[in-house]
């Protein structure tokens, strides 16, 4: 080259360089120089701000869940693409398919934070993944129609374990009444016909457990079945004696219930899980589940950009390889394990690698996602940077932070780097 080419190139690359002093490399200078001063700016602190990084409680939880983010979620992202990749390659609308998944990376940060943040709501209406969880609950364990009921005044009803229990025993041919209380009208089974008053069977223990309830005053008869009142389908009853449970039976739609000549001088137990709480899921957002819960909204992410990633490598694998494994003996997954995997490994470490350095800035979804009371055990290193910053009023220990990122992000830049080097030269 000449030297009027090599001014020429430098006239070319100046506003470049320009703008990536500015806005790269003076950031990073001020952080590092702002790092060694206390909160004023003036007063130089050593590397006080650096000791802050190990024994202030706060940056230890977010280094905490930074390690939690860095080791799994460029993990299961790249393994979620990976299996899309694969088994999208051989189907027709697996290009419809990629491009349904690769969607959430169109979406801000910022509005896939508020989505998820709805998804996780507590409220089973609401969240649509507690409504899944609770679905999935109540399929296999049958949840209380009757939360809120309880014996009314004057009730042969006592309480016991939970539930309640008559306070005198039983006796055969003599219809028991099991009056309650508290349960709204517009929230009784949809089943829940008028209660009947039980027949007496020789030999048997008859009785009706209904809601003694009319509306308006002065209405309706105290433990005493009325026509507008409604029974309490489904509800369990237990004759104990002795502490033992004899004989039991399920309440029919109008409240009426048969008990054998087992129960013949029992008492009759409602059990506690007739007023069990409705279940209502999980706390997605909570101490204990909040940092998993935002992982995942990251995954949904960027799933899609490892799958065309590693679609992309995939394409470029020789299809006799495949073929000669095929030929060999080998099944499917011995292909998948043993030649489609390591031909993609460089591929797949680039991804992860991407992803790594991704993860470590991370902040719009944990600080949009995690409610107050939970952001602290959601708490990462750039969400710390941001409240030691501009919440805490501490730009010293905020710049420290900074610092300590980008020391943690250049070594995983370099290897990516060096690996894309190496794969050009091949």
């Amino acid at each position: 080259m000449t030297g009027t080419r090599r001014t020429v190139v430098a006239l070319f690359l100046l506003p470049a360089l320009v703008l990536l002093g500015a806005l790269v490399v003076y950031p990073i200078g001020y952080s590092v120089v702002r790092s060694f001063y206390d909160q004023s700016g003036d007063g130089f602190a050593g590397i006080d701000n650096y000791k802050s990084l190990f024994t202030d409680d706060g940056i230890r939880a977010a280094l905490k869940n930074n390690i939690i983010w860095v080791v799994f979620a460029p993990t299961v992202a790249t393994a979620l693409g990976l299996i899309f990749a694969v088994l999208t390659e051989r189907v027709r609308w697996g290009t419809a398919f990629k491009l349904v998944v690769f969607m959430p990376m169109a979406i801000s940060m910022l509005a896939a934070g508020i989505i998820f943040r709805l998804v996780y709501d507590q409220d089973p209406e609401k969240g649509v993944a507690n409504a899944v969880w609770v679905g999935v609950h109540d399929t296999f364990t049958e949840s209380s129609a009757f939360p809120k009921a309880h014996p009314g005044r004057q009730s042969p009803l006592r309480p016991d374990q939970g539930g309640f229990i008559t306070r005198q025993p039983v006796r055969a041919g003599q219809p028991v009444a099991l009056p309650l209380v508290g349960v709204a009208p517009d929230q009784m089974p949809g089943n829940a016909k008028k209660a009947a008053q039980a027949r007496t069977e020789p030999g048997k223990v008859t009785g009706t457990a209904w809601q003694d309830f009319t509306r308006g005053k002065g209405v309706g008869r105290l433990g005493q079945v009325d026509p507008s009142e409604l029974g309490y389908p489904g509800m369990k009853i237990e004759a104990v004696k002795d502490g033992k449970v004899v004989d039991s039976a399920k309440v029919r739609d109008d409240g009426t219930f048969t008990l054998s000549d087992k129960a013949d001088g029992a008492l009759l137990r409602l059990p506690a899980d007739n007023f069990r709480e409705p279940y209502n899921g999980l706390d997605w957002l909570g101490p204990s589940l909040v940092t998993p819960a935002i992982i995942g909204s990251y995954v949904w992410m960027w799933a899609g950009f490892a799958m065309v990633l590693i679609a992309a490598g995939l394409a470029g694998v020789p299809r006799e390889l495949l073929e000669a494994a095929r030929v060999d003996g080998a099944n499917e997954w011995q292909v998948f394990r043993r030649v489609t995997v390591p031909l993609l490994a460089p591929v797949l470490a680039v991804v992860t690698v991407t992803l790594m350095i991704n993860v470590l800035k991370v902040f719009d979804l944990v600080f949009i996602i995690a409610p107050g009371s939970s952001q602290d055990d959601a708490n990462v290193l750039a969400l710390e940077l941001y409240r030691k910053g501009f919440s805490e009023d501490q730009p010293g220990v905020a710049s420290a932070i900074a610092v300590f990122l980008l020391l943690l992000v250049i070594p995983v830049m370099l290897f990516n780097v060096r690996r894309l080097r190496r794969e050009v030269r091949r």
